[in-house]
C-alpha cells in the first residue's frame, strides 16, 4: 500500500481495519461485522512526525492532575518528590478526594487549587494558562476527551492506560498530537520496571542477536476487586468494561516487548488474530451476588468476556508476539515478559531466567549480566524509586523520566504512536474474537515513518539533571 492507504480504507468503509488482502486470503466467505467502535476516521497523511520530537524546554513543569481515585493520589505523591515540578491544580468529581490529595502535599512547596463538583469541571482546570502538563488518571472513557482537549489547549498530556478504547479515538490522539505538536504519552509504567529496562538495554547492546519472538501478558486475579462496591472502581466501570470480549488491557505486557522489537521505530505490526475462552467466572459471580444483593441485579444474566484471551501478532519483519489477558482466573500474577533471540533468551515470570546461547545462567552469572547491562536511568534513580514506591519503583522512574525529558527538551520514550498502537490491540482483538479468530490488519499510525524512526534510547545524554527529594 502507498501512503494514501488510509484514504483508500476510508473510502472503502473499512478505515484502519484492513479487512481485505492477506487477512481474507483463502476464505470463501467472511461476514464482516463492523461495530461503531471499530470504525476509524483519519486524514490521509502524517501532518508532523512526533516520534523523536523534542519540545521546547520547560524549566519548571507546572502540572494539573485529573482523577484522584485509585491511581491519582500516588501520582501526586510521586510528582511532589521531583524537583522542577510545581503541582498547580488537582481535579476530581468528588471534593473529598481532592482534599485528601491536598493533604499529601502538606509541608511541601506545592499549593494546588482544587476543582470538583461536576463532570465538566476538569475543562475549567485545563483552560488555565499556567499549566504545562495534564496528568490523566480517570476511568477509560474519559482518556481521549480529556487528552484531546488538553492538547488543543496547549498542554502536554500524560494519560493512564489504555490511552483509547476505539480505533477512531486512537486516530484522534495521533492527529491532535501531530497538529498541536504536544506530547501525548501513555503512562505505561511497566516499560520502566527493572527487569524490562535491563532486557531492553541488553537488546540494544546485541545480547539477544536478532529478536525472533516476544511474549507479554496481563494475568491478574481481579475477580473480587471488579465486583467490590466499597474501595472498588468508581460506579463499577471496570466490571462494565469486562462485558467486552478481547484483550481489554494489553499495554502492560505489550509495551516493553514493542520497545525491545523497535515497533514504530524500525519494525511495525502487520496483522493479528485473537481467541478467547468462554467465561467461567464473571457471569457466575454476578448471578450469585445478585441473589444476595439487589445492587448486582444490573449485572445478573449479562454476558462477560472469556477468562483467557490469547492474541498473536506478526510484524512486518517476520517477528511474532504472544499477548495474553486474564483477570478472572485463580492464577498467579504474571506479565510473562519473555524474549527469544537468535543468541539468547530471557523471561521474567515466574522467576527471572536468562540464557546465553543454549545454556542457562546461574544466579551469579545473572548478577554479572545485571551489573554489565543495568541502564543509566536505573543507576541514577533506581534506589530512590524503590524508596518512593509505585509498583516497586517503576511508577516513579516513569514520572521522573517524563519530567526530566520535558525539562531538558528531550524526546519522550513513549510517543503518541505507541499510545495509539498499543491501545488499538483491544478493538482489533474484539473483532477477531467475534469473527472466529480471523486475522485482521493492524493500522500503521506512523504512516510509514516507522521505517526511518529511531529506536528508543536509554541514555541520559542531554538530561539526567532533575533532582529528587525524599522529605
Amino acid at each position: 500500500m502507498s501512503k494514501n492507504r488510509r484514504e483508500f480504507l476510508i473510502r472503502s468503509g473499512l478505515a484502519g481495519l484492513g479487512l481485505f488482502g492477506s487477512s481474507l486470503r483463502g476464505m470463501s466467505k467472511v461476514e464482516i461485522v463492523l461495530p461503531a467502535h471499530l470504525k476509524a476516521i483519519s486524514s490521509q497523511y502524517q501532518k508532523f512526525n512526533m516520534s523523536g520530537y523534542a519540545a521546547p524546554k520547560i524549566d519548571t513543569v507546572r502540572v494539573g492532575v485529573i482523577g484522584l481515585g485509585m491511581r491519582g493520589p500516588g501520582a501526586v505523591n510521586r510528582l511532589s518528590k521531583i524537583q522542577g515540578v510545581d503541582i498547580i491544580a488537582l481535579c476530581d468529581l468528588h471534593a473529598e478526594r481532592v482534599d485528601k490529595s491536598k493533604k499529601l502535599l502538606e509541608g511541601t512547596s506545592h499549593e494546588p487549587e482544587g476543582y470538583s463538583g461536576n463532570a465538566d469541571v476538569w475543562k475549567k482546570m485545563v483552560d488555565r494558562t499556567d499549566l504545562d502538563l495534564i496528568y490523566i488518571a480517570t476511568p477509560w472513557d474519559w482518556h481521549v476527551p480529556m487528552a484531546v482537549y488538553a492538547m488543543e489547549a496547549g498542554k502536554h498530556v500524560a494519560v493512564e492506560v489504555p490511552a483509547a478504547k476505539t480505533l477512531e479515538d486512537c486516530w484522534k490522539l495521533v492527529e491532535t498530537s501531530e497538529k498541536t505538536k504536544k506530547h501525548c504519552m501513555m503512562l505505561e509504567n511497566c516499560c520502566y520496571d527493572f527487569f524490562e529496562l535491563l532486557t531492553l538495554h541488553m537488546a540494544r547492546q546485541g545480547y539477544f542477536g536478532d529478536i525472533i519472538h516476544g511474549e507479554g501478558a496481563y494475568i491478574h486475579d481481579l475477580l473480587d476487586l471488579n465486583f467490590a462496591k466499597e474501595d472498588g472502581y468508581e460506579r463499577m466501570w471496570r466490571l462494565k468494561e469486562n462485558q467486552r470480549d478481547g484483550n481489554l488491557y494489553p499495554t502492560h505486557g505489550l509495551g516493553p516487548i514493542c520497545q525491545l522489537m523497535d515497533i514504530n521505530r524500525g519494525d511495525q505490526m502487520d496483522y493479528l488474530t485473537s481467541l478467547s475462552s468462554n467465561d467461567f467466572h464473571m457471569a457466575k459471580k454476578a448471578n450469585e451476588l445478585a441473589e444476595k444483593d439487589e445492587f448486582y441485579a444490573a449485572f445478573a444474566g449479562k454476558k462477560f468476556g472469556g477468562n483467557m484471551n490469547s492474541t498473536l501478532i506478526k510484524t512486518k519483519k517476520g517477528k511474532s508476539i504472544l499477548l495474553q489477558h486474564d483477570v478472572s482466573s485463580p492464577r498467579p500474577y504474571s506479565r510473562l515478559h519473555a524474549l527469544s533471540g537468535t543468541k539468547a533468551y530471557a523471561q521474567k515470570y515466574p522467576r527471572p531466567m536468562i540464557s546465553k546461547g543454549h545454556g542457562w545462567l546461574d544466579e551469579k552469572e545473572i548478577k554479572q549480566v545485571e551489573d554489565q547491562f543495568t541502564p543509566e536511568i536505573v543507576k541514577k534513580v533506581g534506589e530512590l524509586a524503590k524508596q518512593i514506591g509505585g509498583h516497586g519503583g517503576m511508577d516513579f522512574m516513569m514520572d521522573w523520566r517524563l519530567i526530566d525529558c520535558l525539562r531538558n527538551g528531550l524526546p519522550l520514550d513513549q510517543d503518541v504512536y505507541d499510545a495509539a498502537l498499543w491501545s488499538a490491540i483491544t478493538p482489533l482483538s474484539e473483532w477477531s474474537v467475534a469473527n472466529r479468530s480471523n486475522s485482521i490488519d493492524v493500522p500503521d499510525f506512523t504512516q510509514g515513518a516507522w521505517k526511518t524512526n529511531r529506536p528508543v534510547e536509554l541514555t541520559l545524554k542531554g538530561g539526567g539533571t532533575t533532582l529528587v527529594r525524599l522529605d
